[in-house]
């Protein structure tokens, strides 16, 4: 759902890696892929009865939308915030150059006015327009977006996740103050999008200190829609409308975001009228909730209810780094041994689907031949006996070399679907002798085990970008310092992405990527889970609601003067 604004780095983990509409307004600035502390997932389909579009009166300003964050963010910095919850906040008040269009995703003018590129894909330049300024009121120039690159490519500065996304150019220049011309030294089809969506930072602010604990990391200052006005760490973090804002500005002029780590509790908030929407990006609603709590024709006088599928899934990630498993026939039993489709009906009220890959299940890439791996504990057991694993000593665990099947899955706490899952999980690999332990942690304790590999499974989601590279999640040089947290190594995947990169023509990239589906189902270093719908309810006082393919724009929300709330 568009927040105003989340790059999507997919890497991350915005774990994130990030999602929202851009500043400038349109789509989703998507480089890579997101992680999600909570699965996600085929076009906009708001629920009967909610408005689609705005009415014809004309829209004003004035007001403050409250909304919800399930977690505290650990930066605000848009070069080294790898989570979703960073990334709403950010994407509204950093700027790019570019914007996508809310409906076709075709790029369009955002800091730059118009741009060029050389018929070999090889030269870009953005010839930015006068007089944009950041918020504190220093005017915007090239010079910026060349310090902004040059330091995303800076190994010093912790940015792998996006940095892979740059590899191929090779400088930046500025001709002038209102012109920055990029060079690269092979095509890839993304180029234009990752650069122009790439988040810009005034070189005076961000020029001075280190740059990884930079003061402003806390205070960020840029030149997009909202500047932070304040941030109480785990309460509350409010934005104000930037008057300096040199396009057309938001109708909503403040915006508080509420952090409450259960959502009982945020419904609880919600029907106070203390709190405007919940399940806007990247607070996700649950389907309990939304099931139960939602329906009733009291709650529905109060709010409308939108649903909808985005680009994305959960999953559970097996580090290969450990000997447990490195077979992917183990790792295929451990699959078998998951129930999806009776979680997928009882746990998400089967607002899903349970997926095979790791690409948007409603997207061409996604070959829909592929059918997931079922539930067979039989044919599961037959594996990991034929793999060597029995129960030699008679304790009701498999063992294999005097090792026992012992295994630890991390997971995001305070998410209960995640919790019901890992139980339903943890009762079914026991018959079979596997001793998984669960261990819910807190989202940055968890972002930071994930990070540094410190883990045996995990289990999170990926929100996707709309036009997919796997390279960032799954290549093999992203296995350290990427995104690519398992450690999944694989000769021929990697040529087909690095291929891939370079291919123009899309019918044949998704070939490309139809053959890294399959090796990702026969593989299965993910058990992949679901891509299950959005979820947001939002006040009736909130006018200009459209849905578009990939959620709402808020910057297009008002609220008419009878019915504004705060001032």
């Amino acid at each position: 759902m568009r927040n105003g604004g989340l790059w999507k780095r997919v890497g991350a983990l915005v774990l994130v890696t990030a999602s929202g509409m851009l500043a400038c307004g349109g789509p989703p600035k998507q480089p890579a892929s997101v992680p999600l502390p909570n699965g996600n997932g085929p076009v906009a389909a708001p629920v009967a009865g909610s408005p689609q579009s705005s009415e014809a009166e004309e829209p004003i300003d004035g007001d403050c939308l409250v909304a919800r964050l399930p977690s505290d963010m650990p930066t605000l910095n848009p070069l080294t915030s790898t989570d979703a919850y960073g990334g709403a906040i950010l994407g509204l008040v950093f700027d790019t150059l570019i914007e996508r269009d809310n409906t076709t995703f075709e790029p369009n003018p955002c800091v730059a006015e118009s741009w060029e590129v050389t018929p070999d894909h090889l030269v870009y330049t953005f010839k930015l327009r006068p007089g944009v300024v950041f918020s504190d009121g220093q005017p915007l120039t090239a010079n910026d977006v060349k310090f902004t690159f040059d330091t995303l490519m800076d190994p010093a500065v912790d940015a792998a996740h996006l940095r892979n996304y740059y590899d191929n150019v090779v400088s930046c220049e500025v001709p002038d103050p209102l012109t920055v011309k990029f060079t690269c030294k092979e095509p890839y089809f993304k180029t234009l999008v990752m650069l122009g969506e790439l988040p810009i930072l005034p070189q005076h602010i961000y020029g001075q200190d280190d740059f990884n604990s930079h003061p402003n990391n806390r205070k960020p200052i840029g030149s997009g829609l909202y500047t932070l006005e304040s941030w109480e760490t785990g309460l509350q973090l409010t934005l104000i409308r930037n008057e300096k804002y040199w396009g057309k500005k938001p109708h909503i002029a403040k915006r508080v975001y509420k952090i409450i780590t259960d959502e009982l509790a945020a419904l609880q908030v919600l029907n106070k009228r203390q709190l405007d929407v919940i399940g806007l990006a990247p607070d996700k609603m649950l389907p309990e909730n939304w099931t139960t709590q939602t329906n009733a024709p009291e709650f529905l006088e109060k709010f409308d209810r939108y649903s909808y599928y985005a680009p994305s899934h959960n999953y559970i990630g097996w580090n290969l780094r450990k000997p447990l498993f490195e077979d992917k026939m183990v790792r295929r039993a451990l699959t078998m041994l998951l129930d999806r489709e009776t979680i997928l009906q009882t746990v998400f009220r089967g607002l899903g689907v349970v997926v095979s890959g790791n690409f948007y299940v409603n997207g061409p890439e996604y070959d829909p031949s592929l059918n997931p791996w079922p539930f067979d504990p039989a044919h599961a057991k037959t594996i990991l006996a034929q793999a060597g694993w029995a129960d030699t000593n008679n304790d009701g665990v498999l063992d294999k070399n005097s090792a026992p099947f012992a295994f630890e899955l991390l997971f995001p706490s305070g998410i209960p679907e995640y919790e019901q899952l890992a139980t339903v999980y943890q009762e079914e690999l026991k018959k079979t002798g596997i001793n998984m332990t669960i261990r819910p942690l807190e989202w940055a304790t968890f972002v930071d085990s994930v990070h540094n590999q410190r883990f045996d499974a995990c289990m999170m989601g990926w929100q996707l970008g709309i036009d997919p590279d796997p390279y960032q999640i799954w290549h093999s040089s992203q296995a350290e310092k990427g995104s690519n947290y398992i450690g999944f190594v694989n000769a021929e995947a990697d040529k087909i992405i690095e291929d891939a990169r370079k291919e123009f023509d899309r019918d044949k990239r998704v070939a490309m990527y139809r053959r890294i589906h399959q090796i990702q189902h026969e593989e299965q270093p993910y058990t992949f889970l679901f891509c299950t719908k959005w979820l947001m309810v939002l006040d009736k006082r909130f006018h200009g609601v459209t849905m578009y393919p990939l959620g709402a724009d808020t910057r297009e929300w008002w609220v008419p003067v009878a019915l504004q709330r705060y001032k």
